[in-house]
């Protein structure tokens, strides 16, 4: 890359305060403002070339490290983070480039190229060596009963070789990761092993829906309960729980339990509700005396229409 003199650029000298390059700056790009100078291409690269240069004489520290290093110095600092105080600053300031002339002169005087990186850079050496390749990451799938999401349970999984005691946390989720750092595949010499990822799949429920940290069923009443009112019970993950249904509930309403659904993954205290849908449970194989009563209540519904 091409040498560029920034203090030429703004023309000032090597030993311009901050004042004087921040004047210069502004007189410059005034004059070779875009907005001055439209369909000028020349006055385009000109005024980009004046930021450039105030860009890094403005800022003190990278002030420094281009008097140092020459307009590559950001180069350098960004393919080789180490300290840079190492190398002697008389010995490539002899360089156009921010280099000596002759890379031989390097390994001449330093011993080599690993000791120039070393010299120059600061640091030892096996800064710059190639990190241990990582193994390859595996997965393995758990199935869970929502009762065992509900309360949290301990399982094991067997690697074949190895086997890994899993705690599972209440409240975890269907498709959830797990990882499990380092009991992945290892590669060939020194490579680091890769992770293990459990993913919990959770079994249907006979009577629950989940959503979030919300549960969902349906329970039947039966129809005199639907037009009278009365108290039923409905399941929970923690036992029946004893509700009032009031008179003349409509068929599919749904009555909604505060605090009886799923426990949160982060916060296991907090728990979700439950919502439970009642429908009306039409009588099968009734008696003849529940017939006739079913008859007259119709006549009497009849009469009163």
């Amino acid at each position: 890359m091409e040498y560029k003199d920034y203090y030429k650029i703004l023309g000032v000298n090597k030993k311009a305060t901050q004042d004087e390059i921040k004047k210069a700056y502004h007189k410059l790009a005034i004059k070779y403002h875009p907005d001055k100078n439209k369909g000028n291409k020349q006055a385009e690269e000109k005024f980009k070339e004046i930021a450039e240069a105030n860009d890094v004489l403005s800022d003190p520290e990278k002030r420094r490290k281009y008097d140092e290093l020459g307009s590559n110095w950001s180069q350098y600092q960004n393919y080789y983070p180490g300290n840079s105080q190492g190398y002697s600053r008389n010995y490539y300031r002899n360089s156009k480039h921010g280099f000596p002339d002759n890379f031989s002169d390097i390994f001449g005087r330093h011993g080599g190229f690993s000791d120039f990186f070393r010299i120059f850079f600061g640091g030892d050496n096996d800064s710059f060596k190639t990190p241990p390749q990582k193994g390859t990451n595996l997965q393995a799938r758990l199935y869970l009963t929502l009762e065992e999401a509900n309360k949290g349970c301990r399982k094991i999984i067997d690697l074949g070789n190895e086997k890994i005691r899993l705690t599972i946390k209440p409240g975890i989720h269907d498709e959830q990761k797990l990882k499990i750092s380092g009991k992945g595949k290892g590669e060939k010499g020194n490579a680091v092993p890769g992770d293990l990822y459990i993913i919990i799949n959770l079994k249907p429920h006979p009577v629950f829906t989940r959503k979030g940290n919300d549960l969902y069923c349906k329970q039947p009443i039966e129809i005199t309960t639907a037009v009278l009112g009365g108290k039923i019970q409905v399941p929970s993950l923690s036992g029946h729980i004893n509700i009032t249904i009031p008179p003349e509930t409509d068929n599919g309403k749904t009555f909604r339990l505060k605090g009886a659904g799923m426990p949160d993954y982060e916060k296991p205290s907090v728990k979700g509700d439950l919502f439970v849908s009642v429908f009306i449970s039409v009588p099968k194989n009734i008696s003849h005396e529940e017939r006739g009563l079913y008859e007259k209540l119709s006549q009497i519904k009849k009469a009163i229409r």
